[in-house]
């Protein structure tokens, strides 16, 4: 399997975190609060597209907004290859950082 890029594996997590209410606001504003970064909705759209076409999410229209002048919210979840991608990169870094040793940084 291919290895997720960093921003990958940061989507899937905030599609994690937000279970059934995984929408585009909501995902924007959890990896606001995941990564302190900026984003604008374009960028969060191109990459929700890119991970449905990987097959790593799975993106499904749901009931129009009744506040939001009726417009048509889609969901995202995570597939069960997104979770097991999501999975194999949390393993990768863990061996990664495993072979460094805590005071490798220091001055």
């Amino acid at each position: 399997m291919e290895s997720l890029t960093v921003t990958e594996q940061i989507y899937l997590i905030a599609i994690w975190h937000l279970q059934d209410n995984a929408y585009g606001v909501k995902i924007r504003e959890k990896i606001i609060d995941l990564t302190g970064k900026k984003m604008v909705f374009g960028t969060l759209y191109n990459n929700l597209d890119t991970l449905a076409k990987k097959g790593y999410v799975m993106a499904e229209k749901g009931d129009p907004a009744k506040n939001k002048g009726g417009n048509t919210r889609v969901f995202y979840s995570l597939t069960d290859e997104g979770k097991k991608a999501l999975l194999e990169s949390r393993e990768l870094q863990k061996t990664l950082w495993e072979s460094v040793p805590d005071n490798a940084f220091e001055a």
